[in-house]
């Protein structure tokens, strides 16, 4: 778990609802409005022109908010002993990053452990029109948007994990319209892509160098039953015990350790927005997160998730962490199918 205590000055937090948007004049992160913003990292300028200033087709800032903190120039690494792994650090807190790693209690008598959370946390504006949905960048536009996510990933190749995110929409978790995505950069291999790492390799070792998703894309598209749309490059997927309505998860043919390292999906992830536009509005609200290979990690599958946001989380999940999803990813996949263009 983050604690980031200044994440809650972000703005319109906690007030859900409608967007009481900004429009240009008052959003940081149209063109124009580029003094509103830290100054950025990066920026894709066609035709040239100075940093901070207009003429650019996305554009990277640090996140004012961040979850998680650069480390202090000469700050020294943190390092946590594992038990009954002695001199070895634990990847939870530390760069070799691997909570699995970490599953003994170790010799810390303190049940209420922590560590600083240190990395980068990113803002990567995916147009500099005002827009607040993907649906609304036209094919050359979110092609440039995926290739800037792809190339601040690989601007933090020395981290352990870089997680990229994209929330639309006031209940997805966005404070602010203009369309936009998040990258963190952190020290640590978060426990989900951990196991999910892990499963990876069990299953190569098991079938002698068998790809896991790959083999369950493959199944997919034989059955045919929660293939949504499939295309040279990727194929779009309801998965198989989806937790959410018409949840989607876009997966390369070709199995690739890291999507930043890839350059295929972003004419399927159109599509996949659009249809799901067509079924809820625009914009419809939705979470999106890329799934790569941590650090060091050779065989892997990368891939992306979407969700839409239509209904909350009950009591029951929360007790439980056992979701309930009242649409079947089959059922999902043939509303989905004709809906895509």
């Amino acid at each position: 778990m983050l604690v980031a205590p200044g994440r809650s000055e972000r703005p319109d937090d906690f007030t859900p609802g409608a967007w009481h948007p900004a429009g240009h004049d008052g959003c940081p992160f149209c063109e124009g409005n580029e003094s509103k913003t830290p100054p950025e990292v990066e920026a894709d300028r066609p035709e040239g022109g100075e940093a901070n200033g207009p003429g650019w087709v996305t554009r990277t800032v640090p996140n004012l908010y961040p979850a998680v903190a650069p480390r202090e120039s000469g700050e020294a690494a943190d390092q946590r002993k594992v038990a009954g792994r002695a001199g070895t650090e634990s990847s939870a807190f530390s760069s070799p990053a691997d909570p699995l790693l970490a599953s003994g209690r170790g010799s810390e008598p303190d049940m209420f452990a922590s560590r600083p959370a240190y990395g980068s946390h990113e803002v990567i504006v995916n147009s500099p029109f005002h827009l607040a949905s993907l649906a609304e960048l036209e094919e050359q536009s979110l092609a440039a948007a995926v290739a800037a996510w792809r190339s601040r990933m690989r601007a933090h190749s020395d981290s352990a994990y870089v997680q990229l995110i994209l929330n639309q929409g006031p209940d997805s978790g966005a404070s602010l319209e203009h369309s936009h995505a998040q990258l963190g950069a952190m020290e640590f291999v978060p426990p989900s892509v951990a196991r999910e790492r892990e499963r990876v390799g069990a299953y190569r070792e098991r079938t002698a160098g068998a790809s896991l998703l790959g083999e369950i894309l493959r199944e997919e598209v034989r059955r045919g039953e929660r293939l949504v749309a499939i295309d040279e490059e990727v194929a779009l997927i309801c998965p198989w015990a989806s937790r959410h309505p018409y949840e989607m998860r876009l997966v390369p043919r070709r199995p690739v350790a890291r999507f930043e390292e890839d350059e295929g999906g972003a004419a399927m992830l159109g599509r996949a927005i659009r249809a799901l536009t067509e079924l809820f509005g625009n914009p419809c609200q939705l979470n999106l997160w890329v799934r790569t290979a941590p650090r060091g990690v050779e065989h892997f599958h990368w891939h992306l998730d979407l969700i839409p946001r239509l209904e909350p989380a009950s009591a029951f999940e929360m007790a439980t962490g056992v979701d309930i999803n009242i649409v079947s990813p089959e059922t999902a996949a043939e509303t989905l199918r004709d809906a895509i263009d």
